[in-house]
């Protein structure tokens, strides 16, 4: 089999967040679209979507949540993570909270280690990679905190969602990219925090660009054309994604023998029902969202599998970087 041009690792996120979710997940990993995924431990299925992956041997990891639901640790009555219900603040309700000074960084830590060890008791082994949902892990504290933790559970791998080419999507609606903007942010300040901890991630990170609707085999082909042509860039330094990230990953390099390295982030299944799922407050708009099915054909469409055979692009799991 020659060399593969790019070793990509499709992540599908929020395993175990309901049962559909995690049908439509294992659905899309047995027909070839996704490579990866990234559980939910605070989920009503995370159990079940622990079960499939064993029974399935889909590679899995952690999908750190400090955003939505119910905590897992025990210890976190009355903490800054919670509001008045004792549920975690929401996606911006966490941003406000952080960026007012209050969040309490022992209690980070106390919740991100409890969720490392609820995986390991639900896959009976540590998770090989480990992002942050809504990207909360390249957070400002927060950051330094989560790298602190992969350090001491020795998990090697991490996200830094900086996405070549998203600033010239035009699809994106305005609120949408400013969003992303400030994770793009965010992540790059992250970088250092990130590698001074010995924690790699793939030259390029995909996903923001192709969400729900937004997916398309031909946005996903416009997507990984900045993969595609990463080699070319690292070796002129014209850099698709900024050169601290790529030059100072220990799994990037600019060998020409090398294949490039890179992480699609996607979202398929079936739409939730109502009141059945979730991470202890049921299913949220996202997750009932006919967008989940939509990204689960748009990932199996024959077109985008035999896209992956011509341009040597290898379907692969963090453990196989």
């Amino acid at each position: 089999m020659p060399q593969p041009k790019v070793k990509l690792v499709v992540t599908g996120d929020d395993f175990g967040y309901c049962d559909r979710r995690n049908r439509g997940i294992v659905d899309c990993f047995l027909s070839g679209g996704i490579s990866n995924v990234s559980l939910l431990v605070n989920a009503t299925s995370a159990e079940d979507a622990a079960e499939l992956a064993k029974r399935h041997h889909i590679p899995i990891g952690l999908h750190a949540n400090l955003s939505e639901g119910l905590p897992v640790s025990p210890d976190l009555e009355g903490s800054s993570l919670l509001n008045k219900d004792g549920v975690f603040h929401g996606k911006m309700g966490f941003r406000k909270v952080l960026q007012s000074g209050k969040l309490n960084m022992s209690e980070v830590e106390t919740e991100l280690r409890a969720q490392v060890k609820r995986f390991r008791d639900l896959t009976g082994h540590l998770p090989a990679h480990m992002d942050g949902h809504q990207h909360v892990h390249v957070l400002p504290e927060v950051r330094e905190v989560f790298a602190q933790v992969l350090s001491d559970f020795g998990i090697m791998f991490t996200r830094v969602p900086v996405e070549p080419g998203l600033h010239s999507c035009t699809s994106l609606p305005s609120h949408l990219l400013d969003f992303y903007t400030q994770v793009e942010q965010d992540a790059l300040q992250s970088v250092e925090v990130f590698r001074r901890h010995g924690i790699r991630w793939p030259d390029v990170y995909l996903g923001l660009s192709t969400m729900g609707q937004n997916m398309s085999v031909p946005n996903l082909k416009r997507a990984l054309a900045y993969t595609l042509v990463s080699r070319t860039s690292l070796k002129s330094n014209g850099f698709t994604t900024p050169p601290h990230i790529v030059r100072n990953n220990d799994i990037s390099t600019s060998d020409s023998d090398q294949p490039i390295t890179a992480e699609l982030m996607v979202h398929p299944g079936y739409p939730s029902h109502p009141q059945q799922g979730g991470c202890g407050q049921g299913p949220d708009d996202f997750s009932q969202s006919l967008d989940r099915q939509h990204e689960l054909e748009t990932l199996t469409n024959p077109s985008l599998l035999v896209f992956y055979q011509q341009q040597n692009i290898h379907l692969c799991a963090f453990k196989d970087l």
